[in-house]
């Protein structure tokens, strides 16, 4: 398993340390997905361990609260190249390894998307919730684009999940003072959200494309 992370070695290499006490196989790779010739590169090296059945789009940031405008262009950009611009290039780079059209064996796309791009997030994060909106049009038209072709693409939505994007925004207790919002009335974990990836991932949903998973809570 192929771990990437843009700048915080010590935690990607913590993922694999664990993947690996837990007796998987696991390796970390540096890359900003944002840029087309790094993606290019991360998935050569990939390509060194064998054969690519199954990608998780999974990176993405999020800037402090604030108002459209109070926002500017250079925040703009980066918040859609990483979480919009990143997913289309990871996805593509699996496309043209995975695809039966380019002689691959088939495999599943998960993309990391957000109950943001239903609550909208005004007053907050309305460029992520866009970039997320943008993550499940493009689940959905990929889903369909290359579903004759051995590849299946869902996206999971996770709602209020105890992580450190949270502090990325300026508000590190967020899941906590929202819980109440919850019909189940809590946040979730992380491996709460994991599950439901790795469903999708597995031939369990063989099934299952062009799926929207909310994961949750109720909200």
């Amino acid at each position: 398993m192929a771990i990437t992370y843009g700048e915080n070695a010590d935690a990607a290499h913590e993922v694999t340390s664990e993947i690996i006490d837990l007796g998987g196989s696991a390796f970390a790779l540096q890359a900003d997905l944002s840029d087309g010739a790094q993606v290019e590169r991360l998935f050569r090296e990939v390509d060194e361990f064998g054969t690519l059945c199954g990608l998780v789009n999974n990176a993405g940031i999020l800037e402090s609260q604030a108002r459209l405008d109070e926002m500017d262009g250079e925040r703009l950009a980066q918040v859609f190249a990483v979480n919009i611009t990143g997913s289309f290039l990871c996805a593509r780079e699996a496309v043209r390894r995975m695809s039966n059209r380019h002689g691959g064996g088939g495999g599943a796309i998960v993309n990391l998307s957000s109950a943001a791009s239903r609550l909208r997030s005004p007053h907050e994060f309305i460029d992520y919730a866009a970039s997320k909106g943008a993550i499940d049009t493009f689940t959905l038209g990929l889903a369909r684009e290359v579903a004759a072709e051995g590849i299946r693409v869902n996206a999971v939505r996770p709602g209020l999940i105890y992580t450190d994007i949270h502090a990325s925004g300026g508000d590190p207790d967020r899941v906590d003072w929202l819980a109440s919002q919850v019909p189940i009335a809590r946040g979730a974990q992380p491996k709460e959200v994991a599950r439901a990836i790795l469903w999708l991932l597995s031939e369990e949903a063989s099934y299952t494309t062009g799926a929207l998973l909310d994961v949750t809570g109720g909200r």
